[in-house]
């Protein structure tokens, strides 16, 4: 296939016009605040695996509105002393799966912790998790939802599920405060960017060809849903242009990146069709962190590096939390 997208050298000197919102960091404090008022209950109890260099854990904690979310923990049989955290957000579509997928991470000695994401977990991977919250009308997905309103809209619930995933790990006695790492892919990525751009007590942040960034440019560019639900919506809703992008823009990793400070390691796929490499490069040259760096696939579509990223990722971060 063609390069969808630019290419080097453009690419990389490419800068976003995504504008922030005047009110962008007093929205997410007063969001953030809310969800720690409400509270909720934390449950921990051991997942039934036979798992044994490892220890598995089925985890309940509350996210936004208090509402019950799920995650597995995975954590190393022998351990002492505090552990280095690892928090992973999934794919769009996907769930929190099974505690004996991506055994990496609690092998390498790290606190792992994999969050479900609300009311997804049946595209490709299985979730456990409901959003229990009704929005405008939307179209099928959850790019949609709420989408004319940034009090409403699907992911200050879920940028929200995140914050407070951290929240309930670092009160764990088992968690080193001072060693908290995000990662994901796809989605997972555009997540773990905007809780690196909420939470000032990530120390580093792995966005792997992040999802949720530059939404300006992506919906012209992107050759495959999700995004091109909100070209659909659009289509139908004419009028709705202007505020579809205001919300956004509370929600965009381009913004989240000009807000965080963490080591942040990315990764872009040139021939993503999915989330188009200028975006990637929008949020990643918009990152204020001055420890940030990007690895670039060339010949790849959104999958993107896989286990090659995958190594990059472990001896990046193993030289940070040394």
């Amino acid at each position: 296939m063609p390069f969808p997208d630019l290419i080097q050298p453009e690419l990389g000197a490419y800068r976003s016009a995504v504008e922030m919102p005047a009110d962008f960091a007093a929205f997410w404090e007063a969001t953030i605040a809310e969800a720690r008022a409400i509270g909720g209950a934390v449950s921990i109890v051991p997942a039934d695996t036979t798992l044994k260099a490892v220890e598995a854990f089925d985890v309940t904690f509350p996210g936004f509105g208090g509402h019950p979310i799920k995650g597995w923990l995975v954590l190393p049989a022998v351990r002492s002393g505090r552990l280095p955290l690892l928090v992973q957000y999934v794919g769009y579509g996907g769930g929190r799966g099974f505690p004996h997928e991506q055994l990496h991470w609690a092998a390498s000695g790290y606190a792992y912790f994999r969050m479900d994401t609300r009311g997804q977990g049946s595209g490709w991977s299985t979730g456990a998790t409901a959003d229990p919250v009704g929005t405008t009308p939307s179209i099928p997905g959850v790019m949609t939802k709420g989408i004319l309103d940034k009090q409403d809209y699907y992911y200050r619930r879920v940028f929200t599920d995140a914050v407070r995933a951290i929240d309930m790990l670092v009160a764990q006695e088992f968690v080193d405060a001072e060693r908290i790492a995000v990662c994901g892919g796809s989605q997972g990525g555009g997540i773990a960017l905007a809780a690196a751009g909420i939470d000032g007590r990530i120390r580093a942040v792995m966005p792997d060809v992040p999802f949720l960034c530059d939404y300006p440019r992506a919906v012209q560019k992107a050759g495959r849903d999700p995004y091109l639900e909100i070209v659909r919506f659009l289509a139908q809703h004419r009028d709705k242009k202007a505020k579809v992008f205001e919300t956004l823009g509370y929600f965009d990793g381009v913004n989240f990146a000009r807000q965080a400070k963490a080591a942040a390691l990315f990764s872009v796929a040139v021939m993503d069709d999915v989330c188009p490499p200028s975006t990637v490069y929008g949020a990643f040259n918009a990152y204020a962190g001055a420890d940030k760096s990007i690895e670039e696939y060339e010949f790849n579509n959104h999958e993107g590096g896989q286990a090659f990223q995958d190594r990059a990722q472990m001896l990046w971060l193993a030289r940070r939390f040394s």
